[in-house]
């Protein structure tokens, strides 16, 4: 039996729930019948007014969704936001880190080392990175039951250092590659303070969201995802995730990704 099909009514946590990947992970967990049987569901976002969708959503489940305001770059939000769950709850079973950034008003990954911007870098860094591994820091206390539960982080392959076969995307590349060695890291500490808890991160494939728009031009129809298709890929792979996994690095198909 997996890790998945022995959590029932649990409480799941999407972090970076606006739009993209987040959120339809956010509308795949309140299905009825959904994995686990999720029964509760907090859902972070940035801005309020970026927020439209998920907010309606709340409004139309308010017993089951709960949404948070998190500006995952801060960590007194992230703080904040991780005491309005404790208040309710002293317990996660599956918490989705989905937030990222490739693009951002004139940051553009970078294509030779002429572009290379040691501010646009640190954002890189301060979002992609740093932010997964203080989720992890604050997370932990909620981890600690005696139920099994996951803990996954939406990384990337180009982030593969293996396999990198053709260059660019400075910041993007390096940024994933620290998320996976933090997550790697926390999966060995987890071991030890939460034993339960299995770490992963997860390489969506290119989907079609606002992040991979500008780059979508020579990607084959077949391998652009939808927002929908990519969620249950996702969700497939992490139903089959066994306490073992733990510390790995996995693709939209099941298969391991090289580090």
């Amino acid at each position: 039996m997996s890790v998945i099909e022995e959590i029932n009514h649990g409480n799941a946590l999407i972090v970076g729930a606006t739009r993209g990947i987040g959120l339809g992970f956010v509308k795949a967990l309140l299905k009825e019948n959904n994995i686990a049987n999720i029964s509760k569901i907090y859902a972070t976002y940035r801005s309020a007014n970026s927020a439209n969708e998920l907010i309606s959503l709340q409004k139309e489940y308010p017993q089951k969704l709960v949404c948070l305001p998190m500006d995952i770059t801060q960590e007194s939000q992230i703080s904040a936001a991780v005491e309005k769950i404790s208040a309710e709850t002293d317990k996660l079973h599956l918490v989705i880190n989905c937030v990222g950034i490739l693009h951002e008003g004139e940051m553009q990954p970078e294509k030779s080392l002429r572009q290379i911007n040691p501010e646009n870098l640190m954002r890189y860094f301060q979002v992609n990175s740093i932010a997964g591994i203080l989720l992890a820091k604050h997370l932990q206390p909620l981890f600690k039951h005696k139920e099994k539960n996951i803990f996954a982080c939406i990384s990337a392959k180009i982030g593969s250092i293996g396999d990198n076969r053709l260059g660019g995307w400075y910041g993007y590349r390096a940024s994933k590659a620290a998320l996976n060695m933090f997550m790697r890291t926390t999966a060995i500490e987890y071991s030890r303070r939460c034993p339960k808890t299995i770490v992963v991160t997860l390489h969506p494939g290119t989907t079609d969201t606002n992040l991979s728009q500008p780059f979508q031009r020579n990607v084959p129809p077949e391998k652009l995802f939808p927002v929908e298709h990519t969620v249950n890929l996702l969700l497939g792979v992490i139903s089959n995730l066994k306490p073992e996994d733990s510390g790995e690095f996995f693709s939209w198909d099941g298969s391991r990704l090289p580090w």
